[in-house]
Parts: C-alpha cells; sequence; structure tokens
C-alpha cells in the first residue's frame, strides 16, 4: 500500500476521505440516507449492465425479451426485481435525502454548490428512470413515453423539433426504443460522476448537523470511520432488509399490471399514470385546467411541472433565516410539515383521474408548493423569532444527555475570554 500510495496516492485519498475524515458528533440517522444512495446506485449499475446483456432493445422483440430473462435467463427474474424494486427504493431514499436538508438547511451558505450539485443529480435520476420504464415496451411504458414526450410540443417552434429529436421520428416506435435504451444505459454513469463532485463538494465545505452550528474544535468532530460508519451500516442493513422484503414477497407491489400487456399503439390504457415517484409532478402538470393570458392550459401546465424542480436550484438565496436547522425555528417547522404532508397529497392526487375534485385539490397543493418556496421561506426568515442556539456542538451534545451546557441568543456573539 505504501508502495501505491507513493506513486498513486489512492489509499492516502480513501483514509483522508472515509477514515479520518471529521464529522460532527451529533448527526443522527437522518444523515445516513447518502451513504444509502450510494450503494444503491453501485445496485443499479451492476444489475443494469447484466439485464443489458440479455435485453434486446427492438420494438418487435423488446416485450418478449423481458419475458426471456424473467423465465430463461438464470437468476433473470431476481435481477430484474432488483433492478425495477431498487429504482423506486433508490427514489425513496433521495427524497428522504432531500427532506432532511430542507430540514437542516444543508442548502444554506456555503454549501450552495453542494445542493446544486445535489439537485442536478436528481434531475438525471429522473431522466433515467424514464426512459427505463419504457424498456419494457409494456402498454404503460409505450404510452407513459407518448404522454410525456407530447409535452415538449406545448413549447412554441423549439418543441416540435425536440419531440422529434427524442423520438427519432413522429411517433414511439423503434427508432425510440433505441435511443431511451443508449441513453438509459449512459445516464448513470453521468450520476456517478456529479455524485463525485457532489461528495468532494460536502468534504471542502463539510458536513452539517441538527444543530446548525459549524464546527468550532475538534471536540464537535469525531472520526469517520467507526463512528459515521457503523451507524451507516446499520441503517444500509435496515433498508436492505426491507428491500429484500418487496423484492421477494411483492416484487410488483409498486408497478403497474398494465405493463405486463405488450405495447400496443391502437389500443390507450383506461388510465395512464407514470411511476410513483412522479406523481407529485404529475399532478402539478394537470393541475393546469385553464389559460393564462396568452399561455394556453397545455403549456401552463408543463411550465408550471418544470418550475417546480427548478426553484429548487434557487433554494439556497430564497431562504432568508440566518439559521439553518429547523430544530430551532418553532413557526417554520410547522410550515415545513405542511409542506411534506403537501408533496404526499399531491403524490395521491396525481394517481387519480384528471377530474373533480382531484384538479382542484392539485391545484392547491401546487400553489403551496410554489408557496412554500417564494413566499414562505423569504419572509419567514425575516420576521421569525428562532430559539436560543448552543454555543457550539458539544455544548448542545452534553445539553442532550444532561451534562450541561445552556445556549446564547440566535446570531448573538460569544462572550470573550476574560481569563487572563
Amino acid at each position: 500500500m505504501q508502495w501505491l500510495d507513493a506513486r498513486l496516492p489512492l489509499p492516502r485519498l480513501v483514509y483522508d476521505s472515509f477514515v479520518a475524515y471529521p464529522v460532527p458528533r451529533n448527526l443522527n440517522y437522518a444523515y445516513t440516507f447518502g451513504g444509502i444512495l450510494a450503494l444503491f446506485l453501485v445496485v443499479q449499475i451492476l444489475t443494469g449492465v447484466v439485464l443489458a446483456m440479455h435485453y434486446a432493445a427492438n420494438s418487435a422483440i423488446a416485450f418478449d425479451s423481458v419475458e426471456k430473462i424473467m423465465r430463461d435467463v438464470n437468476w433473470g427474474w431476481m435481477l430484474r426485481y432488483m433492478h425495477a424494486n431498487g429504482a423506486s427504493f433508490f427514489f425513496i431514499a433521495v427524497y428522504l435525502h432531500i427532506f432532511r436538508g430542507l430540514y437542516y438547511g444543508s442548502y444554506k451558505a456555503p454549501r450552495e454548490v453542494l445542493w446544486i450539485l445535489g439537485v442536478i443529480i436528481f434531475l438525471l435520476m429522473m431522466a433515467t428512470a424514464f426512459m427505463g420504464y419504457v424498456l419494457p415496451w409494456g402498454q404503460m411504458s409505450f404510452w407513459g413515453a407518448t404522454v410525456i414526450t407530447g409535452f415538449f410540443t406545448a413549447f412554441p417552434l423549439i418543441g416540435d423539433p425536440i419531440q422529434q429529436l427524442l423520438l427519432g421520428g413522429f411517433a414511439v416506435d423503434n427508432a425510440t426504443l433505441n435511443r431511451f435504451f443508449s441513453l438509459h444505459y449512459l445516464l448513470p454513469f453521468m450520476i456517478a460522476g456529479v455524485v463525485i463532485l457532489h461528495v468532494w463538494a460536502l468534504h471542502v465545505t463539510g458536513q452539517t448537523n441538527p444543530t446548525g452550528v459549524e464546527v468550532k474544535s475538534s471536540k464537535d468532530t469525531v472520526p469517520f470511520t467507526p463512528h459515521a460508519t457503523i451507524k451507516d451500516g446499520f441503517a444500509m442493513v435496515v433498508f436492505l432488509a426491507i428491500f429484500a422484503y418487496m423484492l421477494f414477497y411483492m416484487p410488483n407491489y409498486l408497478g403497474h399490471p398494465d405493463n405486463y400487456i405488450e405495447a400496443n399503439p391502437l389500443k390507450t390504457p383506461a388510465h395512464i399514470v407514470p411511476e410513483w415517484y412522479f406523481l407529485p409532478f404529475y399532478a402539478m402538470l394537470r393541475a393546469i385546467t385553464f389559460n393564462i393570458g396568452p399561455i394556453d392550459s397545455k403549456l401552463g401546465g408543463v411550465l408550471v411541472m418544470f418550475g417546480s424542480i427548478i426553484v429548487l436550484f434557487f433554494l439556497p438565496w430564497l431562504d432568508t433565516s440566518r439559521i439553518r436547522s429547523t430544530a430551532y425555528r418553532p413557526m417554520y417547522k410547522i410550515f415545513f410539515w405542511v409542506f411534506v404532508a403537501n408533496a404526499i397529497m399531491l403524490g395521491w392526487l396525481g394517481s387519480k383521474p384528471a377530474e373533480a375534485p382531484y384538479t382542484w385539490l392539485s391545484l392547491v397543493g401546487t400553489i403551496y408548493y410554489f408557496g412554500h418556496f417564494l413566499i414562505v421561506l423569504p419572509v419567514l426568515g425575516l420576521v421569525e423569532t428562532p430559539k436560543r442556539l448552543p454555543g457550539s456542538i458539544t455544548e448542545a451534545v452534553l445539553a442532550k444527555s444532561g451534562g450541561g451546557g445552556g445556549g446564547r441568543p440566535a446570531g448573538a456573539a460569544a462572550a470573550p475570554d476574560t481569563k487572563g
């Protein structure tokens, strides 16, 4: 190892990044989803590479090739179910990771680039998942691709050329399947590259913690190994146990039965819905059923759907509060949990038919979604009186464990040292 380190300091990099790297001593299990996401990215890439060895990206035989994987390839059924359910668990972990970042203010300075890289990963995940959902070439795959790519036609002038470029023609067909298979294979490696940048940015700025107080001394930190690795490892085991239960006992629970029917362009399913992790955005798309001045309802819905992601890029500058952690913001804590409930409600509404009262409820949920970022965060940060912040991470840990330690008003300067 010393011989290798002298010529390529990879062992030193691993040691500095994952062994001796100092992390705040008060990290809880909400901070374990980063490791879980890294694990599932590896699972998705490995299972995807093996599945690609047997899959045929041809509209005439794609559906049959998936059935052959399930029935004739050794352990093919397990690989296919691992890949399909792994995508769902990947999104479960990333949504929990995002909500943790929102709760503890992980997007605030100096971590703006860290947050933006995370949103880019989220966008790449959504694109990868959408293209992967088309590959089984079932009814929901075909019509989902038809509906989603049709969104681009809402944009004047550039919409039709973009749609034709994605489809490889004028309708979802063999060229579309080839394009989506190629991009679905490529994008996970792009995700891995951005993840490296994400981890790099994290190590430059340092990890946040539940108090939102920056590290002030070596007493506030512990080595990443064994303290964080044991906690991450335990969380991974629990998450994998739930994943294994779904894999072996309910492998199709999160899927749609229509996708076991081969794609038929002449027969439209009664109710076209995307995968569950897209449902909140699908609900926001369908919430706009009216024209907004010169903008018709179709274009308005598409702009709202894309805007719901774009607004996340500006989150570090929309939040005006000087306090990171929601634990010390009593008023914002209420709004945060209302936001979580609203996101869950939008997901439920996205699975319902596009009719009253679901469209009206979707509109209310959409208004609150944007209101949370554009009104609540900027205004509340200016008018809210936060709780007293601890002087340091160590002080907060000792106070929580009954070891003493008080606090000081948020934003107040520490008392000067008068000894000597």
